[in-house]
């Protein structure tokens, strides 16, 4: 997905209030604010919006000189998180489809996104779990069903700490021993690198390996060989959040894109209204495989 110019006044204040969680050090504002001023007067829009959001939070880390600003936010929310899980495992084994009720709260999880908010609270969360249940899920279950159980080598592509711990509810679903998880090679806003898995319990559960990336998404250039050559050896990737669908929404991969559009910009380009609970699948689907793309087909749990 391109960069569109709606998307430069997010750069700004995702910026600014990254900074301002790094230092309160008001020269310091200024300058990380004039620097992406910069960037963004050269800005190749044909790049997706991650690129220019790993470039920012570069910035912020060499002129604050703090490695993960977001840390403790991190920390809390997937403390936060754990708290819940007992109750969300509950639900997810009473449901009468499971797999739908767990695909819902991996998107609730999608909320934990301190790139698009930076007051969020933990009410937040009990509110995207009670919302996730009940509005219209755009997307086939079934056809993630069918496509992780015709799949030997899944990749999971992670989005963000915390929100991980509800994408153990998902991954729990599915037939052991397929599954790989990834994370940032390096800690860029509130995204998930490998100490955060661990926190959240998946490195008991599945393979975790991390891209060698900084990007707040998935930018192949960016990543590591290592990494490179899992994506393509995968038969069958599904990812997270937005930072994933802006990186990768134009793979030839069979692809699996589970979240909450929660800009303007990304609904436009999804095709939906802000707040929409997606699973969108996308890339080169098996011959046979229901077209999701544009489908807009709202599924309820039965």
């Amino acid at each position: 997905m391109r960069t569109f110019i709606d998307c430069i006044p997010c750069f700004v204040r995702q910026a600014l209030d990254a900074v301002r969680l790094a230092t309160d050090d008001p020269a310091v504002h200024e300058r990380v604010l004039r620097e992406v001023l910069r960037e963004a007067a050269d800005l190749d829009l044909r790049e997706p919006p991650p690129e220019m959001g790993r470039r920012i939070h570069g910035l912020i880390r060499r002129l604050t000189g703090r490695d993960d600003p977001y840390a403790s936010a991190k920390r809390r929310f997937t403390d936060a998180a754990l708290r819940l899980h007992p109750e969300l495992a509950r639900r997810v084994a009473g449901s009468a489809d499971p797999l739908a009720t767990a695909v819902r709260l991996a998107i609730a999880g999608n909320v934990i996104d301190m790139g698009v908010r930076s007051d969020l609270e933990e009410s937040h969360l009990h509110e995207a779990v009670e919302r996730a249940l009940d509005a219209p899920l755009i997307g086939s279950v079934e056809d993630l069903r069918r496509a992780v159980d015709g799949a030997e080598r899944i990749l999971f592509l992670a989005d963000n700490a915390g929100e991980l711990v509800f994408d153990r509810l998902l991954i729990e679903q599915w037939p052991p021993g397929r599954t790989t998880v990834a994370v940032r090679g390096a800690p860029v806003i509130n995204d998930a690198t490998r100490a955060d898995a661990e926190a959240a319990g998946l490195a008991d559960l599945v393979e975790v390996i991390d891209n060698g990336s900084d990007a707040p998404g998935t930018v192949l250039a960016h990543c590591d060989d290592a990494f490179r050559r899992r994506f393509a050896d995968a038969d069958l990737l599904v990812a997270k959040g937005q930072g994933n669908y802006e990186t990768l929404s134009e793979t030839d991969k069979d692809i699996f894109f589970i979240l909450q559009a929660k800009c303007p910009v990304i609904a436009r380009d999804l095709g939906c209204e802000v707040g929409s609970l997606l699973l969108r699948r996308g890339g080169r689907a098996p011959a046979g495989a229901a077209e999701t793309r544009a489908a807009g087909l709202a599924e309820k749990d039965p």
